[in-house]
């Protein structure tokens, strides 16, 4: 009983904790109406935010199309140039479990102005590269710029509170989601046109631009931490003994599960399976930013009245019901390119609606390690995208056509709504209010 009643305050405390305004951060929440364009002594406009998440996204898919060519380039097998997403995923994740912590204790603007820099360094280095080991290194340095996604999530929970930073997160992804619809396309395009390393200039001029934006827009938006950096990572088992923390951070990897095997395992499908050039891959490739479009805005629309509870469980039904129609469809024998990425409409759409609902949930745990808890679910999330990727890259084959990457899909579908089952199911033994 005493457990059970202890178990019982840990959650109430994880729902009613009030973030503490105060300094800075006080200034902040007040003026967010006085929002002024490139004056970083004011909190940072939205589109700042989008650019910043962005930026990430199209790092991770613009040269998706290209994969085949910069194989051959290389003189190496296509598992092995694979990895150039897989190891970038696996980097993303761990750097996360820093960043976190780090931008609590230093601020975000620090961080992101150094994690911005340190991309453009990457990607020219991914340019030069003699040879695909030298490619490879260079591309898991290209990594860092997770501090821009990580941390542009980190600046809306500093600003808002959370049903509303939820609905903000979502306007923030919903435009970043334009970026993989439209990032493969010109990808494909440039590489016809230009060759690969096309792609790399592109990225390295959008990285130098984004630099200067916020450097000019970017204020500060959390009040740092007076913990020491050893103190600040101590406090990651806060995190880690919250079951309702786990909750959300399992359903958003798993959802989002489905898109990363789709990221390692599409460009295989379209081109070999399906024969499709560069620029056609690269614009069927962004059927689940359509949808993930869509999701984000029904996300930013509806998050503070639905609740984010109900939207995760929403979303990762959607996710399955999709993938689950394309199975039916190809063992009937019906299956083509359309039928393939069509459905992966429905991931992106399952997506939109559950990843910035999961992640405000998890940002809210504990205001006061938003940072923390952004980039310890992120690494989860990215971490197991990457495992995912390297998965469905290994197991596809001319012969298997799209099933192992299917039926992937629809395994970590299934676990994400058993994630958020168990979220609600706690929360309503224990007679406690949901976050809603």
């Amino acid at each position: 009983m005493l457990i059970a009643n202890s178990q019982t305050e840990q959650i109430r405390a994880d729902l009613e904790w009030t973030w503490p305004l105060t300094g800075r951060t006080q200034w902040k929440m007040n003026s967010l109406t006085q929002v002024r364009y490139l004056d970083r002594a004011t909190p940072p406009h939205i589109s700042t935010l989008i650019l910043l998440s962005g930026m990430a996204a199209l790092a991770m898919n613009i040269f998706l199309p290209s994969l085949p060519k910069m194989t051959e380039h290389f003189q190496t097998d296509y598992s092995l140039m694979q990895l150039s997403v897989a190891i970038y995923l696996a980097v993303n994740a761990g750097l996360q479990l820093v960043i976190g912590p780090i931008s609590d204790k230093l601020g975000r603007r620090t961080v992101i102005l150094a994690g911005i820099g340190l991309f453009c360094v990457a990607t020219l280095g991914c340019l030069v590269a003699s040879n695909i080991w030298v490619f490879l290194g260079f591309r898991m340095m290209q990594a860092v710029i997770a501090t821009s996604m990580v941390l542009s999530r980190a600046v809306v929970r500093d600003m808002y509170p959370q049903d509303r930073s939820a609905s903000m997160i979502g306007y923030v992804t919903m435009g970043m989601s334009v970026v993989p619809m439209i990032g493969p396309m010109i990808g494909g395009y440039l590489d016809e046109l230009l060759g690969w390393k096309a792609n790399f200039w592109l990225l390295l001029a959008l990285g130098v631009a984004l630099f200067a934006l916020a450097w000019r827009d970017l204020g500060e938006t959390a009040q740092r931490s007076g913990l020491t950096l050893r103190a600040q990572f101590a406090e990651y088992p806060e995190l880690l003994r919250s079951p309702r923390f786990w909750g959300y951070a399992m359903a958003a990897g798993f959802s989002s599960g489905a898109f990363f095997a789709y990221v390692g395992g599409a460009p295989f499908v379209g081109s070999v399976v399906f024969g499709m050039s560069p620029s056609t891959l690269g614009l069927f490739f962004g059927a689940p930013a359509l949808g993930y479009f869509f999701g984000n805005y029904m996300t930013a629309r509806f998050a503070t009245r639905l609740g984010i509870n109900r939207l995760v469980l929403w979303g990762s039904l959607c996710v399955a019901l999709g993938i689950g129609l394309a199975i039916l469809l190809f063992a009937a024998g019906l299956g083509n390119e359309l039928v393939f990425f069509g459905s992966m409409t429905f991931v992106g759409l399952g997506n939109g609606l559950s990843l910035p609902n999961a992640t405000a949930g998890m940002l809210s745990v504990r205001p006061h390690l938003a940072g923390t808890a952004s980039g310890l679910g992120g690494a989860f999330q990215i971490g197991l995208g990457a495992a995912l990727s390297a998965l469905a890259g290994s197991l596809l084959n001319p012969a298997w056509g799209v099933w192992p990457l299917l039926l992937i899909q629809f395994s970590t579908a299934l676990m994400a709504i058993v994630a958020i089952l168990m979220v609600i199911r706690r929360e309503r033994s224990l007679g406690v209010q949901p976050l809603e």
